[in-house]
């Protein structure tokens, strides 16, 4: 059964920090390509970040977090985790986790999405 778990939200203050957590399993984990996206009610779910390649070499940011969050990936472990620094109220929304059998590039293309999602973490930063 595959699945992917997010973890780490929570409530912090604007300049704060926090780690976010996409735990998988089910599937080859370095087969697929794993992106962050965050949804605040009434709008669409936005990707933020990607991580895919060999070596997990290939990294790509929204213009919106770019600078500020981190994506990596903790080898071995079937995990990728969000950094999230100097957060800021508009990055106030739900953060979901998704694996894709393509690529970053797919993903920020809006070519494809994600084959498999987790429920998401929220994460609320109070001004």
């Amino acid at each position: 059964e595959v699945e992917l778990v997010e973890s780490g939200g929570g409530l912090v203050k604007a300049g704060q920090s926090l780690r976010l957590s996409c735990a998988g399993s089910g599937f080859t984990w370095n087969d697929y390509a794993i992106a962050w996206f965050r949804q605040v009610p009434g709008k669409e779910r936005q990707v933020i970040s990607c991580i895919s390649g060999f070596g997990r070499s290939e990294t790509r940011y929204a213009a919106s977090v770019k600078g500020r969050f981190a994506i990596s990936d903790d080898y071995g472990k079937n995990m990728v985790h969000l950094q999230m620094n100097n957060l800021k109220s508009e990055d106030t929304a739900v953060y979901y986790c998704g694996a894709t059998e393509y690529t970053c590039v797919g993903i920020f293309g809006s070519l494809v999405t994600p084959r498999y999602w987790g429920k998401g973490t929220p994460v609320t930063v109070s001004a």
